[in-house]
């Protein structure tokens, strides 16, 4: 008899040190990355801003994610793309509003993908991938951020 255990919870790790007001460099596992913000909301426009990167991340995360639920499906996904748009006012992150929110309103997923499956079985693959990715999920759920300062 076997008995399945539980995979440990595991951490990620970001340095990131501020190169300017609008533009850090963001290291992980020996990769590094610029996240800046375009020209008209005055950054050097020399990679994407953060909220880019958030749908970024998503869009990864889906990736990864239908391909993994489609192996254990069974089923054969060519040609996935995924296409992200996200709604912001930047009214509250400017400090020009109290009332706005301050991160998207609304974000909205347009998977396309060949897959030889059924309208259910298909509508049951998205179901399980939306239920099943972690950014999706923290998206969705409320994250505790504990956030601190290092006073120098």
């Amino acid at each position: 008899m076997s008995i399945e255990t539980r995979p440990q919870t595991i951490s990620f790790d970001i340095s990131a040190q501020a190169d300017s007001p609008t533009q850090t460099r963001v290291s992980t596992r020996g990769f590094e990355f610029v996240v800046d913000e375009p020209e008209h909301l005055g950054g050097t426009d020399v990679g994407p801003n953060p909220v880019e990167y958030l749908l970024g991340a998503l869009a990864g995360c889906l990736n990864v994610t239908a391909h993994l639920v489609a192996r254990e499906m069974e089923l054969d996904i060519q040609n996935l793309t995924i296409d992200i748009e996200g709604d912001l006012d930047p009214a509250k992150f400017m400090g020009l509003s109290d009332d706005a929110r301050a991160g998207y309103e609304e974000i909205r997923v347009d998977v396309s993908a060949d897959v030889d499956a059924s309208d259910e079985t298909i509508r049951t693959w998205l179901s399980t991938v939306e239920e099943r990715c972690p950014v999706s999920d923290n998206l969705v759920n409320s994250t505790p951020l504990a956030l601190s300062f290092t006073f120098q």
